[in-house]
């Protein structure tokens, strides 16, 4: 290999460096047994990150409504503790938060099926923790999604 190969490798990153060598990663939910595209697959970054601020926004209103008494500066704490409450109440009974619903998707078990209150809980306490949010594997789950062995799919 001489050094424009090796170059263009590290800039192309450790996937395209593996594809070269001819490891197969397939595609997003394969290693789960959903489908590539269409209902039921792996949910995209972008419409997760929508329905992530749809229901921040949603939570911010009422908590700015409800509970800050008029006063803006004091929303933040209890925007949390309602986000809290949205997401555990909602995917935990039908699966999906309202921003999830407007974007079409749903949170279910890796098996099929909906997701324990149990499990519902500790993916929302771990979403809130942010940090395991934001650590993906490869096919694009977060740490909070596998610790509670969930998958984000398309309704």
């Amino acid at each position: 290999m001489d050094n424009r190969q090796a170059i263009g490798s590290w800039l192309s990153g450790p996937r395209a460096a593996a594809e070269d060598m001819g490891v197969d990663f397939g595609y997003r939910g394969q290693r789960l047994g959903l489908p590539a595209e269409g209902p039921g697959s792996v949910a995209s970054m972008g419409r997760r990150v929508g329905a992530l601020f749809i229901d921040w926004a949603l939570c911010v209103l009422i908590a700015y409504a409800l509970l800050a008494d008029g006063d803006p500066q004091r929303t933040s704490n209890p925007a949390l503790g309602v986000f809290l409450v949205l997401s555990v109440l909602t995917i935990g009974t039908v699966g999906c938060t309202p921003g999830k619903r407007l974007l079409g998707l749903r949170v279910v078990a890796v098996g099929g099926g909906r997701l324990g209150i149990g499990w519902v809980a500790l993916r929302t306490l771990l979403l809130a923790l942010i940090i395991p949010a934001v650590v993906w594997d490869r096919d694009g789950r977060g740490l909070h999604d596998r610790a509670a062995r969930a998958v984000q799919v398309r309704s």
